[in-house]
């Protein structure tokens, strides 16, 4: 059976700052409430010297919108509020409630982590209110965040967080304080990623820009990791344990690869992915364990099929969708828990796609990745402003693959609703993905690819 595949943009909304996190609240009452935050570096003023020069300051904020994507022709998005803050480099709601109420993670620029609940006003719209902040330690940045409740579990709830000295901070969320547990040097450089393994809450990964990934087994302390990995290439960004698949783990890198592990043998990966981009996020749909949603930096973002890699077949996951209307650096990424109605809307925000023009030379140089420190690096696009990698080759962007199962059980159709953000343009896109038997697609219908 042949499988249709078509992604759709449903509204584009301009964040002012450099996008860089999106996360749906996972909370099922609240699952209509979307957070965004931002990154901005502000330098200061050139005829400044550089004896006299203010260091650059990091400037954030965070949106909140309500989303209701089943009324036709109109935008599904409201925004409620927004916040001025620290420039915010990670997002994670936690995946239960915490006194009752949703609370939203930051990790901030001033080393901080920053709890916000969510509280209902009287006109029925959410609203975001500061709760608890800890600082990891001076001069540092707070570059992520995960939480120990990924399957819902509400028990000892903690936060895991890296930082840009290499280090990582396990907190403990009590009834009105948040408290580091313990910290420990990690990495050499940036720990850019930190995650707790959700089917053992004692296991955490770590990833930075030492090209390392690392294993620390809390009950065990830190003093020495309890696996070193050197499988990718360059620095580890993304680390996403399999809520649905006991040890399962998807890592991405700089190297631009999707790594699948089972963490009960970390010396080699299940899988490896090309993906054609640094792969800063990545993450594993809510409900089907097979589903891998990555945000690959200067190459969009795809949806990855990964039932033979998880299955042990040591084959590369598919690319079954690729969203390709971002225009810069594809970073923040989440799958919304709201349902969705079979049938695709009309897209009445549709963006134009832009072409930059070519020098004879073939291609030019754009920048590859900034990262919160302002390192960079460049790479080659070609005519239609597209990234080429060194040595990848990738499936082409317009192809329907026509996978050996479907990702949905029973053969059902599939509707997926996604937030996807990029940085210099500072662009928030909520799009939509459907997926289904092409038996069921109406002749008329026309097939529109992403």
């Amino acid at each position: 059976m042949g499988w249709h595949s078509r992604t759709r943009t449903l509204q584009v909304f301009d964040t002012e700052l450099s996008a860089d996190t999106v996360e749906w609240c996972p909370i099922p009452q609240f699952s209509n409430v979307l957070a965004c935050g931002t990154y901005q570096l502000q330098k200061g003023d050139e005829k400044e010297t550089a004896e006299n020069c203010p260091a650059p300051s990091r400037i954030g904020r965070v949106y909140l919108f309500d989303c209701n994507p089943q009324t036709s022709f109109i935008p599904p998005l409201t925004e409620t509020q927004r916040i001025d803050t620290p420039a915010i480099l990670d997002l994670k709601w936690c995946h239960v409630l915490i006194s009752e109420r949703p609370v939203l993670g930051m990790a901030t620029a001033s080393g901080e982590i920053q709890l916000y609940k969510l509280m209902e006003s009287q006109q029925g719209t959410c609203g975001l209110e500061n709760e608890l902040s800890t600082g990891l330690g001076p001069d540092r940045l707070a570059l992520s965040l995960d939480w120990s409740t990924g399957r819902g579990e509400s028990s000892d709830v903690r936060v895991v967080s890296s930082d840009s000295s290499g280090s990582l901070t396990v907190l403990s969320l009590g009834e009105a304080s948040l408290t580091a547990v313990c910290q420990w040097k990690a990495h050499d450089f940036e720990a850019w990623i930190a995650a707790f393994s959700y089917w053992d809450t004692q296991i955490v990964y770590s990833g930075g820009d030492d090209c390392k990934l690392k294993g620390w087994d809390l009950r065990m302390g830190s003093s020495s990791p309890t696996f070193t990995s050197k499988r990718h290439t360059m620095g580890v960004c993304s680390i996403h344990s399999n809520p649905h698949r006991e040890h399962i783990l998807a890592t991405g890198s700089y190297d631009e690869n999707v790594l699948l592990w089972d963490g009960r043998n970390m010396k080699h990966p299940l899988s490896e992915t090309a993906v054609g981009g640094g792969v800063w996020r990545l993450k594993w749909h809510p409900t089907e364990e097979h589903l891998l949603l990555a945000a690959c930096m200067h190459n969009d973002f795809h949806i990855l099929h990964c039932q033979k890699a998880i299955e042990g077949q040591d084959a590369p996951c598919q690319v079954l969708a690729s969203y390709i209307l971002h225009n810069s650096l594809a970073y923040g990424a989440d799958w919304s828990r709201l349902p969705l109605s079979n049938s695709t809307p009309p897209s009445p925000q549709e963006p134009p796609q832009t072409s930059i023009g070519l020098t004879e030379s073939g291609g030019h140089l754009r920048i590859q990745y900034e990262s919160p420190t302002a390192s960079f690096d460049t790479s080659l696009e070609d005519d239609s402003g597209r990234y080429i990698p060194d040595q990848c080759s990738l499936p082409e962007k317009s192809s329907v693959p026509d996978p050996f199962t479907s990702p949905a059980r029973d053969s059902q159709s599939l509707s997926c609703l996604m937030a996807t953000c990029s940085f210099y343009d500072h662009m928030m896109h909520v799009w939509r993905w459907d997926w289904s038997p092409e038996d069921k697609q109406k002749p008329s219908e026309p097939v529109l690819s992403s």
